[in-house]
């Protein structure tokens, strides 16, 4: 039988929830032409807090990459997850970052009693969860794991990416539709990281 505290909170609608560990969930690379969608879930530990958590967008490449070796030191769990370019163009871009927020959440090595997500669209979870907007920017947890998402999937494109097309520059953009990765697409046109359901990569194909 549920307790009169819970019964009365529910009757009265208000924003109640049992004791437990925390997760962040946020996501990096919704927009870019290529690459995979990168998803990170984190539960920090508030005996080990990590100074100087902020939205992963306002913060330095150094300063993100320092926040990386920070949080992965002090975090109790975490982890990072992938939707792949295949998944992108088969469920399109929303439903894969909602995949890989998932994947991320059920590759923690604990499991958290809340979830709380960046944005305004929520995965499908075994967890109870809640979507933030601006959250990057006012949740510690989901701070940090805009971070890892960040550092990581910026990562991926230096080294796994640019290695294997140099030619397209993505060291430098990232993915992103900068002039001179559209300019590289209209020179050699898509390679196999491209997202073949974004418009200017159909172009570069002929068939947008």
């Amino acid at each position: 039988m549920r307790s009169r505290r819970f019964l009365a909170a529910e009757q009265l609608g208000l924003d109640w929830h049992r004791p437990g560990l925390l997760a962040g969930v946020d996501e990096a690379g919704r927009g870019p032409l290529a690459g995979p969608v990168v998803a990170a879930a984190v539960i920090l530990d508030d005996e080990h807090p990590v100074p100087g958590l902020a939205d992963s967008k306002q913060l330095s490449p150094l300063r993100r990459a320092e926040l990386f070796d920070r949080i992965r030191e002090r975090a109790l769990a975490l982890c990072i997850a992938e939707a792949a370019v295949e998944e992108i163009d088969t469920l399109n871009i929303l439903q894969a970052t909602l995949l890989a927020m998932r994947r991320a959440v059920e590759g923690l090595r604990l499991t958290p009693s809340r979830v709380l997500v960046d944005g305004n669209q929520l995965p499908v979870l075994r967890v109870p969860a809640d979507a933030v907007v601006r959250g990057d920017a006012t949740v510690a947890a989901i701070s940090a794991a805009s971070i890892l998402a960040k550092v990581h999937r910026d990562r991926l494109c230096e080294e796994r990416l640019h290695r294997a097309h140099p030619e397209y520059g993505f060291d430098v953009h990232k993915g992103y539709a900068t002039p001179e990765h559209l300019r590289a697409l209209r020179e050699h046109g898509a390679c196999a990281a491209h997202r073949r359901s974004f418009a200017p990569v159909r172009q570069s194909l002929g068939i947008g």
